[in-house]
């Protein structure tokens, strides 16, 4: 199931623990024993998510879904109109995007010093939900013109009134020519960062930026990785990229130290406890 595009994991996991949930219920199996034996499910299913808020929505949908119908006591065209709204604010094909999390308001604070543009430049925020990560970027480049895009009309609406300082604008981040701009910023998903890759190196001019909240470029070297106030990563890169050596793991040592490069041998159990994340300056 991780090998299914987002967010069937999730739909699949949500209707599984449901269908244990009822079929336990008919079997007469005590309540709260059934809601537990399904939330075990949920959690179990959890281990599908490629991400931690992927992994945290799996398990928490039956529960909370489960919380919503007892509470809210929604008749069955109440959660359609609830569908409907998802819909609108988060279109369908935009689930293979980031979620709304917003960009903190200081974490972009010291990415002027680091990735300095002209005074006028522009500036876009590839998918801007409400405009926090454009407020982020007005705070270190005051006097560059900002613009973003959103998907959501809804959001980009509701982005235009908190940000009438920016030129915003409804429509898909991937469609649009990023050639003008002197700095993209994303705050999307690891998934997402291979094709952002390809379409700077296509679209944007030398000299320009590409950044990244938390998710880095693999494969590219960064000419700088900030590490902001929440300890997260910011990855800086510019264009035209460089790309960053892979050296074999069954190489010599001592050609290994002929390209300034020393193996170290790493126990067992820390590799498996570090596999997969991704690094952190220092």
């Amino acid at each position: 199931m991780a090998r299914f595009p987002w967010p069937l994991p999730a739909l699949l996991s949500w209707a599984a623990a449901w269908g244990v949930y009822a079929l336990l219920g008919r079997a007469g199996l005590h309540g709260i024993v059934a809601l537990g034996l399904a939330c075990s499910l949920g959690v179990v299913c959890s281990s599908f998510g490629k991400t931690w808020w992927r992994r945290a929505i799996i398990a928490a949908g039956f529960p909370a879904s489960w919380l919503a119908s007892g509470v809210a006591a929604l008749p069955p065209w109440g959660w359609l109109v609830l569908l409907v709204l998802l819909a609108l604010i988060y279109p369908l094909n935009a689930w293979r995007d980031a979620p709304l999390f917003p960009t903190p308001s200081n974490a972009l604070q010291a990415l002027a010093a680091s990735a300095p543009v002209p005074g006028k430049a522009l500036l876009l925020d590839a998918g801007c939900g409400l405009g926090h990560g454009l407020g982020a970027l007005r705070a270190s480049y005051p006097d560059a013109r900002l613009h973003g895009i959103e998907r959501s009309w809804p959001l980009r609406a509701l982005c235009a009134l908190r940000c009438p300082w920016a030129s915003i604008r409804q429509g898909d981040i991937w469609r649009a020519d990023w050639s003008p701009y002197a700095l993209v910023y994303l705050f999307q998903r690891p998934e997402s960062m291979p094709r952002a890759v390809d379409k700077a190196a296509a679209e944007m001019g030398a000299g320009s930026w590409l950044v990244s909240l938390e998710f880095e470029a693999r494969g590219l070297e960064p000419h700088a990785v900030l590490t902001v106030p929440d300890g997260r990563a910011l990855w800086l890169y510019r264009i035209p990229f460089s790309t960053r050596p892979v050296y074999p793991a069954s190489a010599d040592p001592n050609q290994l130290a002929a390209w300034g490069v020393k193996k170290v041998d790493v126990p067992a159990s820390l590799r498996a406890e570090v596999c997969g994340r991704r690094p952190y300056p220092g």
